[in-house]
């Protein structure tokens, strides 16, 4: 089972530093798991949103720079909820 041309482990590994990087851009204070859960679910969410439009990216890098743009909008959308 492959997720966008990685494999699961692969998967998490990169969501994982998409999470963190994401943490970091965006100044947020979460834990290894948040930041894990954020780049996985924001690269599964962003990248449903592109098939959508028409667009689609696979690949390890790809897939980073997907779930890093991800993490960013559900921080952000987490933000503006608890205001």
């Amino acid at each position: 089972m492959e997720v966008n041309g990685v494999g699961w482990i692969a998967a998490i590994i990169i969501g994982g530093l998409a999470g963190w990087l994401a943490e970091q851009f965006m100044k947020s204070n979460m834990g290894v798991v948040m930041n894990i859960l954020l780049g996985i679910v924001g690269a599964i969410v962003l990248n449903a949103i592109l098939a959508f439009a028409g667009m689609g990216f696979t690949g390890w890098i790809a897939y980073l720079i997907v779930g890093f743009i991800g993490a960013c909008i559900l921080i952000a959308i987490g933000r503006a909820v608890r205001r």
